[in-house]
């Protein structure tokens, strides 16, 4: 039975919030960069641990200023740049919840986002503006930045009422809220077997415990200048890089978003020491000269040591880890050698188990089920928003989280990723459910059933294939179906979901119960090229 965490029990985190942090590091590191963004185009610009605590409280004071107040819910819809960092804090600062949201979503997605959460206001960029605004119609206003991750806005998009240099108010007039670890502080929505994706809610000690047990597994220290080039929107920029930072009271280079032609170049300019990495970088990098006088020591991705390592000359750390986490469940060990391919061993911060579809815990070489061990609220997120259910079916009867992720335990300890139980693709570093895409294919005409599959990408790892059964079958199909399904798909999905192929079919293979046999769909396209 999974046990929420009660205000009473003594934690790391008692008597503290991420203020207390900013607070903390401001006073301890002022004069010390935590914040360089380097946008494609124009100067870069950087934040000191004393300015960057000035700026948010100065934001926060602006923001009050708006009507927002603790509780309340701010969509954060924007690329990497500065101000998505400063306004996720500065809402923090307030007691507020920032609703984080993947700026790929299509419009409807987004404004299911906005309307599941009940968001109050907007923060967003000029090029989002127009989808905001279209979208999100209960929002009481929308500030926009002057730029687009560092790139010029053009001319006549905002006025000075609804610009974010508007938000700027008094910072002595700012009153600091009282620490609460247990209050909410974010929402991630993350795609799950549902037709709908999740919110994902964290406290303020989700936060600070992501940030300190990031810090602590990737050795992070204060000389240390992190490379962020993932999207702030998801927990791995968020937590494993800038949280680990500045709770280490390190440095984070701020990209608008990945370019292997500009990494090498903003990587020795500054100096960088640690990255995250996904498959998609390092395939992308392995056609750059890689500079002999990197200071990279270590970057951090899916498996440990891969053979790409001597290619680089960097030192991979595995690690595992989902929203739901803020952290990695299993890592490598940064002190010690580990085993090539393995995403790490249990972190000891969790209790993690593998078992059999009987519940009994797999033998070394077995697959089996993976199942975190946590406390809802410090080391596992608080809960799914307004969804009970999915909340409480995401735990055992024995309060163990489950993954939805099958791993192959070895009889040293290390732990293999094998593949997942939920009914999900993994599209250049996005989790997809198949769900969320059939549901939009079912509602274009002339369709009788559908299934969604991964079909093997070399640049994108998975990539989307819809198989399709008209209606009256595949000579009656309407004509156009396929391009009708991809249009549907573009307008309501965010682009990484949309089918790279639809392909009609006379009948789906079964299995037991009638169900679509996935597998064998998956079988067919693993033969096939492109």
């Amino acid at each position: 039975m999974r046990t929420t965490l009660r205000n009473s029990l003594i934690h790391p985190f008692s008597g503290c919030d991420l203020n207390s942090l900013i607070d903390a590091r401001a006073a301890a590191r002022g004069a010390h960069d935590l914040l360089i963004f380097e946008p494609f185009d124009g100067q870069t610009r950087r934040w000191t641990y004393a300015e960057f605590a000035w700026d948010t409280r100065q934001i926060a004071a602006g923001l009050a200023r708006r009507g927002i107040r603790a509780g309340d819910r701010v969509l954060v819809h924007m690329e990497n740049c500065p101000e998505t960092i400063l306004a996720w804090y500065a809402i923090a600062r307030l007691g507020a919840i920032a609703l984080t949201t993947n700026t790929r979503a299509a419009g409807p997605e987004l404004e299911y986002f906005a309307e599941h959460a009940g968001a109050s206001a907007a923060i967003t960029q000029p090029e989002f503006a127009e989808l905001v605004n279209a979208n999100c119609r209960s929002l009481r206003w929308i500030a926009v930045t002057d730029n687009n991750g560092g790139e010029p806005a053009g001319l006549g998009h905002t006025t000075s009422e609804d610009s974010f240099a508007a938000l700027y108010g008094d910072a002595s007039a700012f009153e600091p809220i009282a620490a609460d670890p247990m209050r909410e502080l974010g929402i991630q929505y993350t795609s799950g077997t549902t037709s709908r994706p999740k919110g994902v809610v964290w406290t303020h000690a989700n936060a600070l415990w992501g940030f300190r047990t990031n810090a602590l597994h990737t050795g992070t220290r204060g000389d240390d200048v992190h490379m962020l080039h993932m999207p702030l929107f998801h927990t791995n920029a968020q937590a494993y890089s800038f949280g680990a930072a500045l709770y280490a009271g390190g440095t984070c280079v701020v990209m608008p978003r990945f370019s292997a032609s500009r990494f090498w170049s903003v990587s020795l300019k500054h100096k960088c020491t640690w990255a995250s990495m996904i498959p998609f970088c390092v395939r992308a990098l392995m056609a750059h000269d890689v500079p002999s006088q990197h200071q990279y020591r270590m970057w951090g991705g899916g498996v440990c040591e891969p053979p790409t390592d001597a290619h680089f000359r960097v030192r991979t750390l595995g690690w595992w880890g989902m929203t739901e986490t803020m952290t990695h469940g299993i890592v490598g060990d940064v002190y010690q050698p580990n085993r090539s391919m393995m995403i790490g061993k249990a972190a000891p911060e969790y209790g993690i188990a593998i078992n059999r579809d009987d519940g009994t815990p797999v033998e070394p070489g077995e697959v089996g089920h993976l199942l975190v061990q946590g406390t809802p609220g410090l080391s596992l997120f608080k809960e799914y928003l307004h969804n009970v259910e999915a909340t409480e079916a995401a735990f055992d009867a024995h309060g163990w989280f489950i993954t939805g992720d099958r791993v192959i335990l070895h009889d040293d300890g290390f732990i293999q990723f094998s593949d997942r139980d939920k009914d999900m693709l993994r599209v250049g570093g996005e989790n997809v459910a198949a769900s969320e895409i059939e549901r939009v294919i079912l509602a274009v005409p002339g369709i009788a059933e559908c299934a969604v599959v991964a079909k093997s990408d070399a640049m994108r790892d998975e990539v989307p294939v819809a198989f399709v059964l008209p209606d009256a079958g595949v000579g009656a199909a309407p004509a156009g179906l396929p391009d009708k399904i991809i249009a549907a798909c573009a307008a309501q999905l965010a682009d990484f979901k949309v089918p790279v192929e639809v392909r009609l079919v006379d009948d789906f293979p079964r299995s037991t119960l009638e169900k679509i046999a996935k597998a064998q769909l998956r079988a067919q396209l693993d033969g096939t090229h492109g």
